[in-house]
């Protein structure tokens, strides 16, 4: 049997069965209070350089089938949990988590009291962790102790790069508007929603210069999730900067916070960020209220967006963190939520519809 140790910076170790692939992983813990997505969660580039956590009890019943990627693989470099199903039972499972995990070459504990966990997060915010998968002898706590403290945190490294196309990558839809993709890492949902809406989509690596993605001719340019802090990518930040008054401008997720950082605001890590299926999110304009899918752990100052020519169009009543913004001048929109969801409600579908009508008002000029 493979047995498991978790180790936090903070000195706090917790020891567990192992699952998946034997070996370590390190990164940032998180918790994803989602009862349903693992699948999804897990291929979600966003959560690269991240442990995941999933606060639900029960992780794998209903197995593994590769129509819910939201990518080629599993993109969290480690996954914590209370139990895990060894006899998943749907019709469509391919194969139970722990196969997945270990095909994939990841580091998986169970037997974790997440729920005591989730709330030494929320008290003392995210920490650097490191899972440890091994058949013989216990390794050394206080050398696992002294590594995690020196890994590099999620600010320290440019993690886009591990996620981001190294290469064009052309989505046909149909007879609709053609958009250049800014890939910082995203989910294939957003190119599914894309394309069910007839528009053709041209992915382009992260570090792409603005006059490559305009000598493209895009009808508008869509910025997308992705993981880690957007202050780090100074390249991408800049192609948006001269971008801007060019070309329609939409962004999801760390997009939202690029274009905010672009047009001269700025950004900043929360505590424990945003992670789940049931994040409440409020229209300003409207009074509506949505339930959205939210994966990020950075958020954008709302004092530092005077002067900027934005303006917010969607707060989270929870906290008050921006979730929209928009431009009184120029055609640039923003969210800070997933509204393609996978996996989550599909309240924030017609975010897709509105940028299609948006981008087609523009092209018809």
């Amino acid at each position: 049997m493979k047995k498991a140790i978790l180790v936090l910076e903070d000195g706090t170790t917790i020891s567990g069965k192992g699952f998946g692939a034997v070996g370590e992983a390190y990164g940032e813990l998180v918790f994803n209070t989602s009862m349903t997505g693992y699948v999804e969660s897990l291929t979600d580039p966003s959560y690269a350089g991240q442990i995941l956590m999933s606060t639900y009890p029960l992780v794998g019943n209903y197995g593994v089938c590769n129509e819910d990627y939201e990518s080629e693989g599993i993109k969290a470099s480690g996954f914590v949990v209370r139990e895990v199903c060894k006899t998943p039972n749907n019709w469509r499972s391919q194969m139970d988590l722990d196969t997945f995990m270990k095909e994939n070459g990841i580091q998986g504990i169970e037997g974790v009291d997440t729920r005591k966990l989730t709330k030494k997060i929320r008290e003392y915010g995210t920490m650097k962790s490191r899972i440890v998968v091994y058949l013989g002898d216990e390794p050394d706590i206080s050398s696992l102790i002294q590594k995690t403290v020196l890994q590099p945190g999620i600010s320290e490294k440019n993690v886009v790069d591990l996620v981001s196309t190294k290469k064009y990558k052309r989505f046909e839809g149909g007879c609709g508007p053609e958009i250049v993709v800014i890939d910082c890492g995203i989910k294939r949902s957003i190119i599914k929603q894309l394309k069910e809406r007839k528009a053709n989509v041209l992915l382009v690596p992260y570090d792409s210069d603005f006059e490559e993605i305009l000598y493209a001719g895009p009808d508008a340019v869509l910025i997308s999730n992705g993981p880690g802090d957007p202050s780090t990518l100074k390249h991408t930040i800049l192609t948006v900067k001269e971008l801007a008054g060019k070309v329609p401008l939409f962004g999801i997720c760390l997009g939202h916070q690029i274009i905010a950082l672009a047009l001269g605001a700025t950004t900043y890590k929360l505590k424990f960020g945003h992670r789940g299926a049931n994040h409440p999110v409020v229209d300003c304009e409207t009074g509506r209220v949505f339930i959205t899918s939210q994966n990020h752990g950075f958020a954008v100052n709302k004092e530092s967006i005077e002067g900027t020519g934005l303006e917010i169009t969607m707060i989270n009543p929870n906290d008050g963190t921006v979730e929209g913004l928009r431009h009184r001048g120029l055609n640039i929109h923003s969210v800070q939520y997933h509204p393609e969801a996978g996996p989550g409600p599909h309240d924030t579908h017609e975010f897709f519809d509105n940028m299609l009508n948006m981008i087609k008002r523009s092209v018809s000029r």
